[in-house]
């Protein structure tokens, strides 16, 4: 008697799977053709798989708002060993996916989206590892060889770990201007801020880490052990791995700041001033920033003057048109409090700011390095910060500062009057970067972090866009030898220039680390598509 028809095994593989997806609610039934079905043979990641509208819909967009790229799915890992086989699946395929790691989102040009591939939402893992509100993937530790560090999940946000290390009376020593960033996102770039002249990036301060590569392979790295992954992470904008863990140095963490803001109408003695500040010991934290008439000296980055302030303030600059603000911090605890004050006015002496406009404040070490959050939260509830956000970050060498003052902020962005938000502009040193890691800067001892900060509308944000290229097309006219920090370029031509002498060896860690092209296409260095 003959054997009734079986039914092939991978039909019924999917079944089950469509089944089980389909109870748990995590993808829609009729969109499950439309993935990959090498992702599909694994049971334990399918369930993981979201393809929602709400999920695909926040993995499209980022913080820019001005970039969608539309994935396949969303992976929810539920541990780091979930994030492994959904780039070993992909790397084992004839038809490779790509697959981009997700952190809070806040790239401004889709740098962490993957079109029709896979991306990776990592605060899942956070979500994994919290209990009680306490999060259990922050681990502060001490060695004779390293002192204290903390070993993070590459996950975690740093205001989170920050409130972890202040539990034991440390800190991290560099930071971004804004903590609610993953570890992972901001050491794929840098991790600049005022402190950056003292302590270097936050790249500068890392002793080791975890990383999934583009092979599928977890990887243990550091300056001795596996050292070529680990400087090619670094600054690697994510091409070469997945961070899913950093050990980060920490000291001892102060209690308090002491905050001053000083004006300036001439930006020579503006830069001048900075650049000796930084050339000294004794303070914690240097940036500088521009004040316009179409910009309060209030935003959102801080509320730092008072009504009265801001009116003297809003006075000059009817006369002037443009001021420049230094902002310098140092900080203390209670064992230093008693001789802060003097030590900082020693430190301040002899500066060439205008002599009636300088303003103090204190603050809390916490309250201070936050800042940035309760503007955020304020534009939130007016409805103002879910909007386009053209920024555009550069390094400009000090021999181009002064032109670029004059071409830009003066000639640009004053007689245009598009300036909708913060404009950073402070200097740092090259000594703190190092040339190994994958992050570019200008080839100067010193250099500028500029930072337009625009916020736009859905209707105006391309005009600012313009206005960014048009400053991009000054400093190549005029020689001004710029590095775009969080790049955005749309040729391979473009790309090599950037990395100059360093292209030849980011293509091949590319070629080893992940020779398939899968990860971080977004930032479409290799990935055009």
């Amino acid at each position: 008697m003959a054997k009734p028809s079986s039914i092939p095994t991978c039909f019924v593989a999917m079944f089950i799977i469509s089944r089980l997806i389909c109870i748990i609610g995590k993808l829609r039934p009729w969109t499950i053709n439309s993935l990959p079905y090498q992702v599909l043979s694994d049971l334990d990641i399918a369930t993981r798989l979201r393809i929602d509208q709400d999920s695909i819909r926040t993995a499209s967009s980022d913080f820019g708002k001005l970039v969608q790229e539309i994935p396949f799915a969303v992976l929810h890992p539920s541990s780091v060993n979930d994030i492994v086989r959904i780039v070993n699946l992909s790397y084992s395929s004839t038809v490779p996916f790509t697959i981009a790691a997700r952190g809070h989102g806040h790239s401004v040009r889709g740098q962490a989206m993957a079109r029709n591939g896979v991306v990776v939402e990592m605060t899942s893992l956070s979500d994994i590892h919290s209990n009680n509100n306490e999060t259990k993937n922050i681990k502060v530790s001490w060695s004779p060889s390293l002192g204290y560090y903390a070993d993070v999940g590459g996950e975690q946000l740093w205001i989170d770990v920050l409130r972890t290390t202040l539990d034991h009376g440390l800190a991290p020593v560099s930071w971004t201007d804004y903590l609610y960033l993953t570890v992972g996102g901001t050491l794929s770039n840098a991790g600049i801020s005022g402190q950056t002249f003292k302590h270097g990036p936050q790249i500068s301060n890392v002793h080791e880490l975890d990383v999934i590569t583009g092979k599928g392979e977890f990887i243990t790295c550091s300056e001795h052990i596996n050292s070529e992954l680990f400087y090619a992470v670094l600054g690697g904008l994510g091409q070469f791995g997945i961070i899913t863990r950093a050990r980060i140095v920490l000291d001892k963490a102060p209690t308090r700041v002491k905050w001053v803001r000083m004006l300036y109408d001439d930006f020579s003695s503006f830069t001048r001033d900075q650049e000796y500040l930084i050339s000294i010991n004794g303070l914690d934290y240097v940036e500088g920033s521009l004040v316009m008439q179409q910009n309060s000296p209030n935003n959102w980055r801080s509320s730092f003057f008072s009504a009265s302030h801001t009116s003297k303030i809003s006075s000059l600059l009817t006369e002037r048109g443009i001021l420049y603000c230094l902002e310098v911090v140092k900080y203390f605890d209670d064992h230093t409090a008693h001789t802060v004050e003097q030590e900082l006015e020693l430190l301040l002496e002899g500066l060439h700011h205008i002599p009636e406009f300088k303003f103090k404040k204190g603050d809390s070490f916490v309250d201070f390095l936050n800042r940035v959050r309760s503007g955020e939260l304020k534009l939130q509830s007016k409805g103002l910060w879910d909007v386009p956000h053209p920024w555009l970050n550069l390094f400009v060498p000090k021999s181009g500062i002064m032109d670029f003052n004059a071409g830009v902020f003066v000639d640009i962005l004053l007689k245009q009057n598009k300036a909708t938000g913060p404009i950073l502009v402070y200097p740092t040193t090259k000594k703190k970067w190092d040339e190994r890691m994958s992050a570019v800067i200008p080839d100067e001892d010193t250099f500028y972090c500029v930072g337009l900060l625009h916020s736009g509308t859905f209707d105006d944000w391309k005009a600012l866009g313009d206005q960014n290229n048009e400053i991009l097309e000054f400093c190549d006219k005029n020689g001004i030898k710029i590095k775009q920090y969080l790049p955005h370029y749309k040729s391979r031509q473009e790309w090599m220039n950037h990395f100059g002498s360093k292209w030849s060896t980011f293509q091949e860690r590319k070629a080893r680390f992940d020779p398939k092209m899968i990860l971080s296409p977004g930032q479409k260095i290799f990935n055009f598509v």
